[in-house]
């Protein structure tokens, strides 16, 4: 079986965090300095009573109303921003959405990877004659996780939903991915409170982390020196890897779209993985780094924008939260 990506559609909430607000809640902090360091101007941030699966019922609606959604035979959804610990928010979507129950439906919970291992897990099933037609879904809203004070991780989240349909094909599109997990690194990106191992405690004080930023454990923390290290040892050689693997080289591809950290980050990987500036996507300012959705969105905003074409062969990359990480290679 082959396979393809049908249709990409994104959301972003309505509520928006420009620098300039950040700038006047942050007296020190300058909004110029907060975009040449990250490339961010605003973020799409959920109100009060927002959550994922709002913005994944809205984004899935979307993408519906130009596909036929009696053929949608499997369902997924990638979130670390779940609507409960149980039932699974990819059941509760499938009612949502007026899909057909003699279909399949789960929950995976990744980052900033996900999209790879969504489109991975979608191949799969189409491959394996499970399903013809599947409707992926990423959706996050880190800024539940974010404490008002830390304006180090306010300046990077934003929140949004993407929806793609892969369905089967008479060529292959989506080919061979390279796939990685880490978990040693788990303390330098995480939400220590709120699970069943340590429960969201109300009462505590937020501490200051010795950089201004104020933070308790039912907040996101995120090492950042740790996370850069992580990123610049691992993505030059998933890069390499998700190349060799689909028989590439460098030259051979059209485009490149990196999982959205920051401009700093992106800027140096790029440089590590000599991948020309006319290749590379880079595009943070709207958005800001909306983790799983980050990859879709950009490849998204690259096809409409008509700077990616059809026949054009493009490389994905994530890496992030796990720690995880994984490269795709796609023919749109």
């Amino acid at each position: 079986m082959a396979t393809k990506i049908k249709k990409i559609e994104y959301y972003l909430p309505e509520n928006i965090v420009s620098n300039e607000y950040l700038e006047e809640t942050f007296k020190k902090w300058k909004s110029k300095k907060v975009y040449k360091k990250t490339g961010i101007k605003k973020r799409h941030v959920t109100g009060e009573n927002e959550t994922a699966l709002d913005l994944a019922e809205i984004v899935g609606k979307k993408i519906l109303k130009d596909f036929d959604k009696s053929k949608i035979d499997f369902l997924i959804l990638c979130t670390q921003s779940p609507e409960y610990y149980l039932p699974s928010g990819a059941c509760i979507l499938q009612n949502k959405l007026n899909l057909r129950t003699d279909i399949g439906a789960f929950d995976f919970n990744l980052g900033c990877s996900g999209y790879i291992y969504g489109l991975t897990l979608a191949k799969s099933l189409i491959n394996g004659n499970v399903a013809e037609n599947i409707l992926l879904i990423t959706a996050d809203t880190y800024s539940k996780y974010l404490n008002e004070e830390d304006l180090a991780n306010r300046t990077i989240f934003g929140d949004a939903a993407t929806a793609t349909i892969v369905t089967k094909s008479d060529e292959e599109h989506i080919f061979e991915s390279s796939l990685g997990t880490d978990g040693s690194g788990k303390e330098n990106l995480i939400v220590k409170n709120g699970g069943l191992k340590n429960r969201f405690e109300p009462d505590l004080i937020a501490e200051d982390d010795g950089q201004g930023n104020l933070r308790t454990d039912n907040d996101i923390y995120m090492n950042g020196p740790e996370i850069f290290n992580f990123t610049i040892s691992h993505v030059p050689v998933t890069f390499s890897d998700t190349l060799k693997k689909n028989n590439k080289q460098l030259n051979d591809l059209d485009f490149v779209i990196f999982h959205q950290a920051n401009k700093f980050i992106l800027d140096y990987l790029r440089d590590l993985c000599e991948i020309p500036e006319d290749k590379f996507y880079l595009d943070l300012e709207e958005t800001g780094n909306t983790v799983s959705n980050t990859i879709p969105i950009a490849l998204k905003k690259s096809i409409d924008s008509g700077v990616i074409k059809k026949g054009d062969k493009v490389l994905l990359l994530g890496f992030g939260v796990g720690y995880s990480w994984g490269g795709i290679t796609i023919k749109i």
